[in-house]
């Protein structure tokens, strides 16, 4: 397809998404359009499809039906690991850091991996810059005094913290994070959201997270799934308002 200009208002889009495993049926015909430079989250109740479609649009499943458009350009069944360079970087659901080695450590392979990943010869000038490159996405995530600390003695939020750093590594026009808040105690969600405040004030982010009453706060746009099915997008005072995305969330207590 010929590409559209960039300055599209909408960064990304999915068309007619349908995701079948065997006969069950986890998305159907979902199409949706994110604006460019805004946060917005994906919600709905637990079962609704919405790790199924971050799985979609983040390249990690190809759907069964359906395209999806990034800036212009069709996407669809382009390899994960093509991904940061187009300028989409991804954070999952599940944390992935390298346990043994030191926050700054990784943050600093990832920035490696974006200029190449088998230059062995790198000269040691450019290691300081990728160095000193990786201090300070750690500074934009809140962990300057963790630099030092291995992985696996971080707290649980600060391992997320430290994965999107190194999901930062590729500077991404769009930041995809898969319920971000997984796992963590209060004190550690309120830290992450702030996070992600700031963060979203310098790109697109999408953000996918069953908690409704914890993005209504920060997100400028939102789409609700309901088994499988685009149920409703708009503003937060549009989903507020809506009947049916009331109708779905009676009953789930801590939404």
């Amino acid at each position: 397809m010929t590409p559209e200009l960039v300055t599209d208002t909408n960064i990304i889009r999915a068309e007619g998404i349908t995701k079948r495993f065997g006969k069950f049926t986890a998305l159907n015909d979902v199409s949706v359009s994110f604006p460019r430079g805004q946060l917005t989250a994906v919600i709905g109740p637990n079962g609704a499809g919405k790790s199924t479609f971050f799985n979609v649009i983040s390249g990690a499943f190809p759907p069964t039906e359906g395209r999806v458009i990034f800036e212009g350009c069709d996407i669809t069944g382009t390899p994960q690991h093509a991904f940061a360079r187009l300028g989409i970087a991804k954070s999952f659901q599940i944390t992935n850091v390298f346990p043994e080695l030191t926050a700054l450590e990784n943050v600093r392979i990832a920035i490696q991996a974006m200029h190449s990943r088998f230059d062995i010869w790198t000269p040691r000038g450019r290691l300081t810059e990728m160095q000193e490159q990786a201090g300070d996405l750690l500074d934009l995530v809140g962990l300057r005094e963790h630099r030092t600390r291995h992985a696996e003695n971080l707290a649980h939020g600060e391992q997320r913290a430290l994965e999107i750093a190194m999901a930062l590594a590729c500077d991404p026009r769009l930041l995809l994070l898969d319920e971000p808040t997984a796992g963590m105690s209060p004190e550690e969600t309120l830290v992450m959201m702030e996070l992600i405040t700031r963060l979203a004030d310098e790109r697109t982010v999408i953000l996918v997270e069953h908690k409704m009453k914890l993005v209504m706060g920060i997100s400028n746009h939102l789409i609700v799934l309901h088994h499988g099915e685009l149920l409703a997008e708009g503003t937060p005072d549009d989903i507020r308002e809506n009947d049916e995305v009331r109708r779905v969330y009676l009953g789930q207590g801590s939404h």
